[in-house]
């Protein structure tokens, strides 16, 4: 068995893959190596959260040692696990072929795993995933063993976590980028709304976005732009500035988890017709003044995160940048023209 030695060191070359240029996958590969070599285990796996949020399996990140039809039936038992280890901290199989609380025995016995250690990949407070290693011989896991796979898989953790953050910061850039490009390009604000709304969509993976301008009696918010939305929702009547999530309209973030039951959400019915479950709106703002709102529609329950809900928020403001920055041009461009016929009225004075 590996000592403690082996551990410290195990993981004291993974950290320093951290600071290499080593890719997300090759860090995974890594760290389900090294678990199989410092612990002598026959294969190992990290199962991760499926992209698609409506599918709460968990599938295969990164793999040693598992044939490709063993790996197709591990998923569910993986979501088990995780379920689990939220109250145990970790699952110890002594024998894989007889544990009631797994599957599959049989299959288990024909793959060679005699016992399995699961331990928890950890985001934010959150189980994103589970590590597991297998063993060709039965073992009781020790203490020391445990500590060193969780270890292990903070790591994972970590990694994960890292390459989010690499790609939301370039999604941000590119979000911004291609949204300063579109308002210097173009003093049409519907074309610059329109482009807005399908890339913050696409940008924060939700089902659609909107965004509506109050009217000049600030009661009615007028569509502007929208990407996803059928036209039989978009035409389903006036939206109240008073009835509409109109916190709102106050100056402050507002996100509803369950836009078919909130009472502050008007045409709940039709929400749920279209399918939209959970909605972040931000305000867009004229200099301190809000003008109107930027809406994002979830198909699935959704917590937005408050780095979603910055982003969104300083997106909404590039909305109104560009709308009073417009505003001002078609103004001087009046003044010019207003200038120019005064001008010429000078002129036929001589």
């Amino acid at each position: 068995m590996a000592n403690e030695k082996d551990y410290f060191t195990t993981i004291c070359k993974v950290s320093r893959a951290f600071g290499t240029t080593l890719q997300k996958d090759d860090l995974l590969d890594l760290i389900v190596q090294s678990a199989i070599d410092t612990m002598q285990g026959k294969a190992a796996c990290l199962f991760l959260e499926d992209e698609d949020k409506k599918n709460p399996v968990l599938v295969p990140a990164a793999q040693k040692g598992l044939s490709k039809d063993y790996l197709h039936a591990e998923p569910k038992e993986a979501k088990r696990a995780a379920d689990e280890i939220l109250t145990r901290g970790f699952i110890a199989i002594h024998d894989a072929t007889k544990d009631p609380r797994i599957a599959s025995h049989e299959m288990k016995k024909a793959e060679g795993i005699a016992s399995i250690l699961v331990v928890p990949v950890m985001a934010e407070d959150r189980v994103i995933g589970v590590l597991g290693l297998y063993t060709a011989d039965k073992r009781i896991f020790s203490e020391d063993e445990i500590e060193f796979l969780t270890a292990l898989a903070e790591q994972g953790g970590m990694a994960i976590e890292h390459a989010r953050l690499v790609e939301q910061i370039r999604k941000n850039t590119n979000l911004f980028h291609d949204l300063s490009v579109s308002m210097n390009a173009s003093f049409d604000v519907k074309e610059i709304m329109n482009i807005l709304t399908k890339d913050i969509a696409r940008a924060f993976g939700v089902k659609a976005a909107s965004v509506r301008l109050l009217d000049k009696e600030k009661k009615i918010l007028q569509l502007v732009a929208s990407y996803g939305l059928s036209e039989k929702y978009l035409s389903k009547g006036p939206i109240s500035a008073e009835k509409s999530i109109a916190e709102a309209l106050n100056g402050k973030p507002i996100v509803v988890k369950d836009a078919a039951g909130d009472k502050g959400v008007q045409y709940r019915d039709e929400k749920k017709e279209e399918g939209i479950i959970s909605i972040l709106c931000v305000p867009i703002k004229a200099k301190e003044e809000v003008i109107g709102v930027l809406r994002l529609y979830s198909g699935v329950p959704r917590d937005f995160t408050n780095d979603e809900i910055l982003l969104a928020s300083a997106i909404a403001h590039q909305g109104g940048l560009a709308i009073r920055n417009t505003s001002m041009y078609l103004m001087l461009e009046e003044d010019m023209k207003e200038l120019k016929e005064d001008i010429w009225s000078h002129r036929s004075w001589f």
